[in-house]
């Protein structure tokens, strides 16, 4: 009968909605939510599709095993009824532990639209042995958006797969321990809770948020007004994964300063002679300055030792705002638009639901 409820609000739904196009999931049901994907997919091979939304009401879409869950359309967007309620998971057994095998969802499309859910990627971590690489999002695609998106994982959460992307983040939430944001491409942070967990279970060892392998594109990843929540284990900002790094953390805020490493970027992973790991106005929960006015990292490229100051200054900082990374994109102002259609779609769906 509850089936039967759900399937005529949906038939309602999508006969009184004035949206152009758009597909209804059934609460909780992970196979309702695969046919979903798989027929946006197909609805919009073309790359100039108008957008497709797929709504996903509060329930946990358990995937269980499976991974690597495709999005490869384009214009497509997951709506979540709330970052919180809407939980789309799976868990990978430890024999499969992989960054290139292990994703709960894995997107090959253009202008894809994430806003209110959360990705888990459940992979037992602290049993997985000495690597524990989990992936919540690989993204091969291009210009991919994400609004209030929690990311629940520990090792390689978010992984930016292709070298000359854009992908642009807001009031999204990002859990992990090692390298857990990582990848190619600019990647910007906007206004993120990233929150570190355990590097071990008894809260030892030291975590690094971000690992960029910035190689063709100018600016790598971007932070800027994100505050850092630490569980316990120590923490460093960043360090390089191979090629040309670049990180940048601006007007951080943290909760706890105590937990940074004193070098802030860790200087075993700097990996190369032309990296850009930098920090301007770093401040702590009452909003006081605590960036030091030097922080001179020392580090090694094929036995030869190298320095790097990484505290840049006003001028330097205003290089990175928004509108120069992405000068033609603009995905605040497409956020801010699709957030007005997605308000609307859930409105009408609650509306039918009552």
């Amino acid at each position: 009968m509850k089936h039967l409820k759900q399937v005529i609000l949906v038939f309602i739904l999508l006969a009184t909605v004035s949206l152009k196009a758009q597909i209804v999931v059934e609460s909780g049901n992970a196979e309702s939510l695969l046919e979903a994907i798989d027929k946006a997919n197909h609805q919009n091979v073309d790359s100039a599709s108008q957008r497709l939304f797929v709504f996903i009401p509060n329930g946990v879409y358990d995937l269980g095993e499976r991974t690597l869950t495709q999005i490869w359309g384009h214009n497509i967007a997951l709506i979540g009824e709330s970052m919180e309620g809407t939980i789309i998971r799976n868990a990978p057994s430890v024999e499969n532990e992989s960054i290139s095998k292990t994703a709960t969802l894995l997107n090959r499309g253009w202008n894809t639209y994430l806003q209110d859910l959360t990705l888990q990627n459940a992979l037992d971590y602290y049993h997985s042995g000495a690597a524990g690489r989990a992936v919540c999002w690989q993204d091969k695609g291009n210009y991919t958006i994400f609004k209030r998106v929690r990311m629940l994982s520990y090792q390689d959460t978010y992984y930016s797969h292709s070298e000359e992307c854009s992908h642009y983040f807001e009031d999204s939430e990002l859990h992990g321990t090692i390298d857990f944001l990582c990848g190619a491409g600019d990647v910007y942070f906007n206004r993120c809770l990233i929150v570190t967990e355990k590097r071990n279970l008894d809260g030892s060892g030291e975590n690094v948020i971000a690992a960029p392998r910035t190689s063709t594109s100018k600016w790598g990843y971007v932070f800027n007004h994100c505050t850092i929540r630490n569980d316990m284990s120590t923490f460093a900002f960043a360090r390089g994964w191979h090629t040309n790094p670049r990180c940048v953390w601006l007007n951080t805020t943290l909760e706890t300063p105590e937990k940074l490493m004193n070098t802030r970027f860790d200087p075993n992973g700097i990996r190369s002679v032309d990296n850009a790991f930098f920090e301007y106005n770093t401040m702590d929960v009452n909003g006081r300055n605590i960036t030091p006015n030097s922080n001179v990292v020392t580090f090694k490229v094929n036995d030869q030792q190298c320095e790097a100051e990484t505290i840049m200054d006003k001028k330097q900082a205003k290089k990175f705002v928004l509108k120069n990374v992405f000068p033609k994109w603009q995905p605040d102002k497409k956020t801010r638009a699709l957030e007005k259609q997605s308000t609307r779609m859930k409105k009408q769906y609650l509306k039918t639901a009552l």
